[in-house]
């Protein structure tokens, strides 16, 4: 969720005044909001009823993490007579910031009545709206952002947001047409392809585009081990156990994968085994991260079942730890798999449980479950032994354990 402060550079002040307002202007966007905010005071004291400067103040009081003094030189600005929409909206996003719902609301639709084609306003409208669970106020918002910016990630994956908790309320229906009508207008967005045939009841794909996996995981690789954490994400630990239990070897031996590693939270468990460990992702947003980790031999950005194709035999273990749930037809990727291990080696991952008859079953949150039966099955067809199957809760949805399945699955050795 982005909040930008909009910053103003009109003339009509006196010399001094405005050389001094133009320094600060300058030391603002070379990222030095402390010195910025002392030559704006200068520039007030000699002209206090410079409003662009005011509202310049503000913007550099927000970067400094003083939210409720940025208020006041917002509102000062607005006294000065600068009624402007980008002042309107750098006021309402800071009373957002200080937990002036009231406000901040007023101030965004203030915004909009004058400005009625600013998508940033209509998306931060939304995300206040939603804050007060407001859903459905709040998915109009997004959609109203996404008529006018229909390419804006941010505003789609905000939307998906809303409808997801339109559905763990329990209004369905409503998240359903609101899914029908974000189909209907964005078509070939990713996440609107994946997360709104979800919601609506759509056949889904057999996987979820390379797409919208790359954009989830990007717009959350900064705060994706945070959130999984709050989630008791339990995953890596769990294969981690499991591949012990089948006595993976003490010893630094193995050449490992790390299938869909993302930040790298399996690697500080493989790495004692490993010998070369090499992790593969979609996003580069992620990569970044697990790079910092100074833990992998190789990372490399790419398709997942494109990676095991193209390595074949290389591997005597891959790890996969909730990657499949991306996929709802496993056949491809499970041959894929089989084939880049080397006889005798390990295939270990999990997925989310579906207790149906179906095979699979796409989640309104956007994750495949599987069935154990057609697991068991599509490791048959891809000639991997089934060495270990548990279940297990892999995190909390919701404040509901998400019940999975821990396999690991061996090569043959004759393969």
């Amino acid at each position: 969720m982005t909040e930008p402060s909009t910053p103003f550079r009109l003339g009509g002040f006196a010399a001094k005044a405005q050389r001094l307002f133009a320094e600060a202007n300058a030391l603002a966007e070379q990222g030095l909001p402390a010195e910025a905010e002392a030559v704006y005071r200068r520039a007030l004291a000699l002209d206090p009823r410079l409003a662009e400067a005011h509202n310049n103040l503000g913007n550099v009081l927000r970067a400094l993490g003083r939210v409720a003094e940025a208020v006041a030189a917002y509102r000062e600005a607005l006294a000065c007579g600068l009624d402007h929409p980008l002042v309107h909206y750098n006021l309402a996003s800071a009373l957002k910031a200080v937990g002036e719902a009231g406000p901040a609301e007023r101030s965004f639709r203030r915004a909009l009545a004058m400005r009625p084609d600013y998508a940033e306003a209509f998306n931060n409208l939304a995300n206040l709206l939603r804050e007060q669970d407001r859903l459905t106020d709040s998915a109009d918002a997004y959609r109203r952002a996404l008529a006018l910016r229909p390419d804006w990630d941010e505003a789609h994956d905000n939307l998906s947001g809303a409808l997801y908790l339109l559905h763990e309320d329990g209004r369905d229906e409503e998240a359903a047409r609101f899914a029908r009508l974000w189909l209907r207008d964005h078509p070939d967005h990713p996440v609107a392809r994946h997360i709104g045939a979800a919601l609506a009841g759509f056949v889904p794909d057999d996987r979820a585009s390379d797409a919208y996996v790359r954009q989830v995981f990007d717009h959350f690789a900064g705060e994706f081990e945070s959130k999984l954490a709050e989630l008791g994400y339990r995953a890596p630990a769990l294969l981690a156990d499991a591949l012990e239990k089948e006595g993976a070897p003490a010893d630094t031996s193995l050449a490992m994968l790390d299938a869909g590693c993302g930040t790298g939270l399996c690697a500080p468990l493989l790495r004692p085994w490993a010998r070369r460990l090499v992790g593969v992702d979609l996003s580069p947003g992620m990569l970044d991260h697990a790079r910092a980790r100074g833990l992998y031999d190789e990372l490399a950005e790419a398709e997942l079942g494109a990676f095991l194709s193209a390595h074949p035999g290389a591997f005597d273990l891959i790890v996969a730890a909730d990657v499949l749930c991306y996929f709802g037809a496993l056949d491809t990727v499970l041959a894929q798999a089989a084939a880049a291990l080397r006889p005798g080696g390990r295939l270990a991952f999990t997925v989310e449980r579906l207790d149906a008859a179906q095979p699979h079953r796409v989640s309104p949150h956007g994750r495949y479950a599987h069935a154990e039966g057609y697991v068991r099955g599509c490791l048959d067809a891809a000639g991997l032994s089934m060495a270990r199957l548990s279940r297990d809760t892999l995190r909390f949805e919701s404040g509901e354990p998400v019940d999975g399945l821990v396999v690991v699955a061996v090569r043959g050795a004759d393969a």
